[in-house]
């Protein structure tokens, strides 16, 4: 299976640390020339050499894939694909160069079409009661733990110190925990009807209230981050400040979030977690059983082991609504997720609905070879009341299919004939034989045949030719 070139990715790394390629050249014991051949994708990379890189760079071979360069590039083809944009075919060469020679630019041409997509929005009604208009917090969360490639040690280690002081087995946690909340802070824990909530903190009562709804690793996830809230909290200012939020919601956001990330830290220990998880080869269910948390806290977990000198497989970690929203997506395994837009419904993340609590499993592969081991599962939540819709996502990870041998659910799968092929969004992806498209390609026209039905739902021009294919 054909992989992408590193050249750009070589590139990229050589310039953010300030090198030249003279002086990176000589560190790789090669020519300035030879360097210069490699950066522009016309010299393939022996092992030996992509070591070096490796090492001179200080970088691991993951950070080689080109998956920041991939994640960009599909972003700028979402951004030039919009026909409101009223923009000429800008070539896939362009975007190539722009994502690969000059990244800091393409994240500003994201920010900025972004900008412009609130504007117009905005611009078209869609603003509060109040006439305040309407931000996406949101959408600068995901960019701050995307940056951070949702790994944060300052976190690891408030969490690695309280868990050292608690000295208690994943058995005994939710019992440590309650227990440290009730001596150290002088706190009660309840667990009973809960109107409206499921946790809720009453500090003039010096009471913790846990709705009796949540299962058992719900509670005890609670209770985690009731005590990160309480003794973390110096840990997690110091990771948010430097990121300076546009806004006291996003601020908030995200530090909820940097909670729960110390939450899951404190309950799944890294060294301990990491550690089971190789041995259990990534068997989330078997994990979750063992740490005493839920499957998506498990996969949550596994999505954030990036420690350098303590790597665990890098995975991408998505949860996703029936309707196709995504609400929580990480892709430390260089996934470029699309992020203006629905994604394919061909990818295993929406047919899991179809079965749920299962676990599914589909070798994926992009237009441009990349082939990632992706398995899928619901997860529910506790219903208010009778009646009332339990709510339902589904939790995805994948990894890169060269890591499949290290993940049990790999095992009995053809990887050489089950990849199934899928695209980004229908409106980005050029597949012709797909009969699952929802949309036709925004960079192809369309090709009408009145004598012709085909199988699937649209027929266009490909790009650079003239006849016409099925749509796919």
């Amino acid at each position: 299976m054909s992989r992408p070139m590193i050249g750009r990715t070589v590139r990229r790394l050589r310039q953010e640390q300030s090198l030249t390629q003279q002086a990176l050249a000589g560190r790789l014991g090669i020519s300035a020339s030879y360097l210069n051949l490699i950066e522009h994708d016309q010299r393939a990379v022996t092992a030996g050499l992509l070591i070096k890189l490796t090492e001179t760079l200080q970088v691991d071979l993951a950070a080689l894939s080109g998956g920041e360069e991939r994640r960009l590039e599909a972003g700028l083809r979402e951004v030039m694909a919009d026909p409101l944009l009223g923009a000429e075919q800008v070539p896939e060469s362009e975007i190539a160069a722009l994502a690969g020679t000059a990244p800091n630019a393409a994240r500003a041409v994201l920010s900025l079409y972004r900008a412009w997509r609130v504007a117009r929005e905005d611009a078209s009604g869609i603003a509060l009661p109040s006439g305040r208009r309407l931000l996406l917090p949101n959408e600068e969360a995901r960019d701050f733990f995307h940056a951070h490639v949702n790994h944060f040690p300052a976190l690891e280690e408030a969490a690695e110190r309280i868990g050292a002081e608690l000295g208690a087995s994943p058995a005994e946690m939710n019992h440590a925990v309650a227990e440290r909340l009730r001596r150290q802070h002088g706190l009660t824990v309840s667990v009973g009807p809960l109107e409206g909530a499921l946790r809720r903190h009453d500090p003039a009562a010096r009471l913790l209230q846990l709705s009796d709804a949540l299962p058992r690793e719900s509670r005890g996830f609670h209770m985690a981050f009731q005590l990160m809230l309480l003794e973390a909290r110096e840990a997690v200012e110091s990771v948010l400040a430097p990121a300076e939020p546009t806004t006291g919601e996003a601020a908030a956001l995200i530090r909820i979030g940097l909670l729960n990330y110390a939450a899951g830290a404190l309950l799944m220990p890294y060294a301990a977690f990491l550690g089971a998880a190789k041995a259990l080869r990534h068997d989330v269910e078997g994990l979750a059983a063992r740490f005493g948390v839920s499957f998506e806290q498990c996969c949550h977990r596994l999505s954030t082991l990036q420690r350098p000198d303590q790597r665990g497989v890098p995975f991408f970690f998505l949860r996703t609504d029936p309707a196709g929203n995504v609400d929580k997506r990480f892709s430390a395994a260089g996934f470029p997720f699309a992020r203006f837009g629905g994604s394919c419904p061909r990818w295993i993340v929406h047919s899991a609905f179809a079965t749920p609590g299962t676990l599914r499993v589909q070798l994926a592969t992009l237009p441009d070879g990349a082939a990632f081991l992706c398995f899928a599962r619901t997860v529910t939540g506790p219903a208010a009341r009778w009646g009332e819709p339990a709510p339902v996502h589904v939790v995805a990870m994948g990894c890169d299919v060269s890591r499949a041998g290290e993940v049990v659910y790999a095992d009995g799968l053809d990887l050489e004939h089950a990849a199934v092929g899928i695209g980004l969004s229908c409106r980005l992806c050029d597949r012709a034989d797909c009969r699952s498209r929802a949309f036709p390609p925004l960079e192809h026209r369309l090709a009408f045949d009145p004598q012709v039905t085909g199988a699937a739902p649209y027929r266009f021009e490909v790009r650079g030719t003239r006849g016409a294919r099925p749509g796919g």
